[in-house]
């Protein structure tokens, strides 16, 4: 495994305006928080500032040049790394003490970037892999990004992302759903000055005033009187795959609004448990069994598919069959050109031999990454 890797940054898009910054925690210098210098290569540790919302001492921008250019750069061993691009304005990267690097967000007003279009890619470089992926997990933005790994064995893993109007597609999608079922589906379309500028994920709809609370409710209740009427019945009961050491568990409904899974116990969860898969009965803990049942119970509330896949709860998108569900993931799918990206925390729980749509890509052996920037040709 290389100590450090190429990456190739791609201007596909219809702007000479388009930067890029490399984040992460450089795991050859202790554990730091680093930025990949503007010259690509260099390394630049932010020290403890003298007060909040301090500028960076270092301007970290690197300019992908006119459309149709590729820089090359180069990243050394990172964890929690991204290659974040904006367009037609730089994005401003701001230190608090400790050093804490206070990075762009699309949930606070206030922040400097808030009305800049930018986006990112997630990755990790380590001894064992390249693991990266198209992240939507928090919004879709308006700059649509793809990602291509190639290997030292010449295999080339793509992702395609979205093609340049994907963002109005998916912004038109929401809009119909929220005239089709009353849901706020479409307040989660951000737009400045006439323009759509990013859709954020129904997870963040507070910031927006997007409130689902009761969305997910009526469904859950409908899962477990399926579910009890099943076991009354001496009918087929729900089996969750884990993937893992636990194998193939089955679930025990009870009166008292419990399911226990291989001796661990999940209480109902709410709209904000399935849209956050994080917290009440999805919150991990030191259990291994059920750190691996969780995101697979968790896929299968957000996909909805729990009543029609009893055996395989966690099927791909292309098995949305019903309502409720969730319509930011589904439509995040339909209009990614391969439907492949990370719409939620477990987008990569699939079954079995079953293609992955969670937008990455990951080998032991990378030779060049490259993250193009524009949109995918349809």
């Amino acid at each position: 495994m290389p100590k450090s890797l190429k990456v190739a940054l791609q201007n596909n898009s219809d702007s000479d305006q388009v930067y890029a910054y490399i984040t992460g925690i450089a795991l050859q210098h202790g554990g730091k928080r680093c930025f990949v210098k503007a010259d690509g290569e260099s390394l630049y540790f932010p020290q403890n500032p003298p007060r909040i919302g301090s500028p960076l001492t270092e301007d970290c921008t690197i300019p992908l040049g006119a459309p149709g250019s590729t820089v090359t750069v180069t990243i050394p061993q990172m964890a929690g790394g991204r290659i974040w691009f904006s367009r037609d304005a730089k994005l401003t990267f701001l230190l608090n003490p400790g050093p804490g690097l206070v990075e762009p967000s699309v949930l606070n007003p206030s922040d400097p970037n808030a009305d800049v279009d930018f986006g990112f890619v997630e990755f990790t470089l380590n001894d064992a892999q390249l693991y990266a992926n198209i992240s939507y997990v928090d919004f879709v933005p308006r700059l649509p990004l793809g990602i291509e790994l190639l290997q030292t064995s010449g295999n080339v893993q793509q992702v395609a992302g979205m093609a340049p109007d994907g963002l109005d597609r998916v912004a038109d999608a929401l809009r119909e759903q929220a005239q089709r079922d009353g849901q706020p589906w479409d307040k989660l379309v951000v737009t400045r000055k006439g323009r759509i500028l990013r859709v954020l994920n129904a997870t963040h709809g507070n910031a927006v005033r997007a409130n689902f609370s009761g969305y997910y409710e009526p469904y859950v209740e409908e899962v477990w009187e399926h579910f009890l009427a099943q076991q009354k019945e001496g009918g087929h009961g729900l089996k969750i795959d884990t993937q893992a050491a636990a194998g193939v568990l089955s679930a025990e409904f009870a009166e008292n609004g419990e399911v226990r899974i291989g001796g661990e116990k999940f209480g109902k969860p709410s709209t904000a448990d399935i849209l956050g898969c994080n917290s009440g009965p999805f919150a991990t803990g030191p259990s291994p069994t059920r750190n691996a049942i969780i995101p697979r119970l968790a896929a299968a509330f957000v996909r909805s598919a729990l009543l029609e896949a009893r055996h395989h709860p966690s099927l791909p998108h292309t098995f949305y069959q019903r309502d409720p569900t969730n319509h930011y993931a589904r439509v995040v799918h339909e209009n990614n050109v391969d439907r492949k990206g990370y719409a939620f925390a477990y987008d990569d729980v699939q079954p079995n031999g079953g293609d992955d749509q969670s937008g990455k890509v990951n080998a032991g052996d990378p030779v060049l990454f490259t993250v193009t920037v524009g949109g995918a040709q349809v």
